[in-house]
């Protein structure tokens, strides 16, 4: 599976690189999880047709159906990548949103997904026009 991202997941995981490599022990977790979630979708060959414990269709998206990639748990942490599998490129994958601490913000971060994912999909969208994503 090839893996892209919106700018805004681009421009998170550059922050949270950088303090991780800074020495901040939270950020060096956040970094670990989120390593670990992008290496579940490079592992995929397509949309998955069944929810696993790590992968999970998020019910509250809107009109671009949006899945979430989840870690077992881990005290202090709970990082949540929503991704978006673009139709008319099925061996994609697109990191649409996400969330850290999740366990701190609640159902907050999912009651919102719907009106992100769609605003966050269709900037994806905007910014890769024209792009050859073969």
């Amino acid at each position: 599976m090839l893996i892209d991202w919106t700018r805004d997941f681009g421009d998170w995981l550059d922050q949270v690189t950088e303090r991780a490599d800074r020495g901040d022990r939270h950020s060096q977790l956040m970094l670990e999880l989120v390593t670990a979630e992008l290496s579940v979708l490079q592992d995929l060959t397509s949309m998955p047709d069944v929810e696993t414990p790590t992968l999970r269709r998020v019910r509250q998206s809107g009109r671009n159906p949006v899945w979430r990639v989840g870690h077992p748990y881990v005290p202090g942490a709970a990082v949540r990548l929503i991704v978006w599998f673009p139709p008319e490129r099925p061996t994609d994958v697109v990191v649409a949103l996400f969330a850290n601490d999740k366990a701190q913000m609640g159902d907050v971060f999912y009651d919102s997904v719907r009106s992100r994912a769609d605003v966050a999909i269709s900037r994806y969208r905007i910014a890769t026009e024209g792009e050859d994503h073969g």
